[in-house]
């Protein structure tokens, strides 16, 4: 079952269902993330991702405020963020590993704190409510694309079907090449989010992060994981990858968060 929607258009059902989601009572405590045989699931001993050329640049990038325009954030009715200028082309950045997974063997877990840990491959992914969004891309970097096709499963559809408990304020986003990433989970459930596996109608290609990468198109790209292997819910945040390397913890493209003292 598919449905289309473009960025900015109702979706008042789904919202209310993860509101009223979150506003349950439950007094089950918050448990242990469970683990598959530790095949798929990031341990918390895994070494990060080796540097490479693109990590050491943007960390200096962040040291010097590199793509700050210094401008006041433009008002929210315009569509292209400040200090941002449009391609046609999506540039490809990365942390220097090309994870090679295929289809039958990609795996996603979600656990912690929620109520419904779900530990899917791609068919029972796929088997999941799937919808179509066209949105904006905004990378840190300052490109920004207009009219991304998208077609997976929304991140309300998720919650919908996870059920975060109460204290679930966060969420952690792990890829198989080890890059982590964190988001405020009223950031994860936005309207237009979702976990894509299709773009512009064809199978989401491995350098943009297929088989399957999260998109948030209302906050900077770097937060949208690629190779998205598992989600983790948290009481507490946790900072990924990027933001312990002086990027923005959130990443508000209309506001120029950037670095983190933006």
């Amino acid at each position: 079952m598919k449905e289309s929607f473009t960025v900015g258009q109702s979706m008042i059902d789904r919202m209310t269902t993860f509101e009223a989601l979150l506003g349950k009572t439950n007094s089950a405590s918050y448990g242990s993330s469970p683990w598959r045989d530790g095949t798929f699931a990031m341990s918390e001993d895994q070494e990060p991702p080796p540097e490479s050329k693109l990590t050491r640049s943007k960390e200096r990038w962040a040291r010097e405020g590199k793509f700050l325009t210094g401008k006041i954030a433009r008002p929210a009715d315009q569509r292209l963020p400040p200090g941002q200028h449009l391609t046609r082309d999506w540039p490809v950045l990365d942390l220097g590993l090309l994870p090679n997974v295929s289809h039958e063997r990609w795996r996603l877990d979600v656990y912690g704190a929620v109520e419904n840990p779900l530990f899917w491959d791609f068919a029972q992914f796929s088997a999941q409510t799937q919808s179509q969004f066209v949105s904006d891309i905004h990378c840190v970097t300052t490109w920004s694309r207009y009219d991304n096709q998208w077609e997976g499963l929304s991140t309300s559809d998720l919650l919908a079907t996870c059920r975060p408990r109460d204290e679930a304020r966060f969420v952690v986003l792990h890829s198989y090449d080890g890059y982590t990433t964190n988001l405020a989970l009223e950031d994860f459930a936005a309207e237009d989010a979702l976990l894509a596996h299709s773009w512009s109608g064809a199978p989401l290609e491995a350098e943009h992060g297929g088989p399957v990468r999260l998109v948030v198109p209302h906050l900077y790209f770097w937060k949208s994981a690629k190779w998205l292997k598992a989600i983790e819910f948290l009481g507490n945040d946790a900072p990924g990858y990027w933001e312990v390397r002086g990027y923005h913890n959130r990443g508000d493209p209309w506001s120029e968060q950037r670095y983190s003292d933006d």
